[in-house]
């Protein structure tokens, strides 16, 4: 059974919007957080890509890509959860997670699916709220949907379309 419905969420889903990549959240992270968010994703069987700058590389350890001096190329994670549903992960910053997903990719009950159910893996591995906001919602004060851990489920956290 479906967590939300794609009647109840498809005004969120709006391609006409200005942000089509709303940014997923994890808070209150570190090294060791990010390090086992790594292992999930290698144990998951999802294709992934870790790339500096562009140059694609072999994924290393938590602790080395966050302690990397300032300034240094911009590290991304390319994870596809399932076929043509991208999120990629900037690893920037020990104390949160972030990653982007494409709302051009989400279109639709299954693919909403997938997107819940990725949430909820990780979520439920970290025993964290994973929060997905507008895109340039940087202080999280709008969230759209969620992993809740006390119901171990993806919620809606909007009432209504913002903007």
């Amino acid at each position: 059974m479906s967590e939300l419905l794609w009647d109840d969420v498809k005004g969120f889903f709006d391609l006409e919007c200005e942000g089509c990549l709303p940014d997923v959240w994890v808070t209150g992270t570190g090294v060791e957080v990010w390090q086992t968010v790594l292992d999930l994703i290698m144990e998951s069987g999802w294709r992934s890509e870790y790339s500096e700058g562009g140059v694609v590389l072999p994924l290393p350890r938590a602790g080395e890509v966050l302690s990397r001096p300032a300034g240094a190329e911009c590290a991304d994670l390319r994870v596809w959860p399932a076929l043509d549903v991208l999120a990629i992960f900037r690893l920037e910053s020990p104390e949160e997670i972030g990653f982007d997903v494409d709302l051009r990719e989400l279109q639709g009950q299954e693919r909403l699916d997938v997107l819940c159910g990725f949430l909820r893996t990780i979520g439920h591995r970290l025993g964290k709220p994973v929060v997905m906001t507008p895109e340039g919602d940087w202080d999280q004060n709008h969230p759209v949907l969620g992993f809740d851990v006390e119901s171990r489920r993806v919620v809606l956290l909007a009432e209504r379309p913002i903007g």
